[in-house]
């Protein structure tokens, strides 16, 4: 039986060329090493209603494609969001995109979602721009650069203590 009084941080995410999934990984490492946390790592087709209802924090991470959110990350809210809808307000929240040179509108994007839900966001969205230009480029595998993969640990790890201590 789980410990009532462990949170959880549900991490949600869709990559299509990997450096999305590369800087979540990260936070999920950094929120890893917080005693009285469980981190679980879903991918955005994995994740369902139930898991954001039974989740104390959310980390919604995803690229920027065609200015937008990836269609399979707008899949998971709009499968989730009216069965969460009222459920869920306050709980804290934070966005990770990787863009080939801004990120902003998906960052809004997932804020606007996230302020229907009602939830609470713990630092400004996490933007890594891999300056991807080309087709060539944009469909590439991409490998991030160590001190954006440590942002993205450092992001976890502070998520997870501010939720360890009941600050969020």
């Amino acid at each position: 039986m789980p410990d009532p009084s462990c949170k959880t941080l549900l991490l949600v995410y869709y990559s299509t060329t990997g450096a999305t999934r590369q800087m979540i990984e990260e936070v999920a490492r950094g929120a890893g090493n917080e005693a009285g946390v469980r981190v679980r790592l879903l991918t955005a087709s994995e994740a369902g209603p139930d898991d954001v209802l039974a989740a104390d924090g959310y980390v919604f991470a995803t690229p920027e494609n065609l200015a937008a959110i990836a269609g399979l990350m707008k899949d998971f809210f709009d499968r989730c969001y009216y069965p969460a809808l009222d459920r869920i307000n306050g709980r804290p929240y934070a966005a990770l995109i990787c863009a080939g040179s801004d990120g902003s509108n998906a960052a809004r994007q997932v804020a606007r979602i996230a302020t229907g839900w009602r939830l609470r966001d713990i630092a400004p969205p996490l933007i890594v721009c891999t300056r991807a230009q080309t087709p060539e480029e944009i469909l590439a595998p991409k490998h991030v650069p160590p001190a954006d993969l440590l942002r993205g640990e450092e992001l976890g790890a502070a998520f997870a203590a501010g939720l360890a201590m009941g600050a969020f």
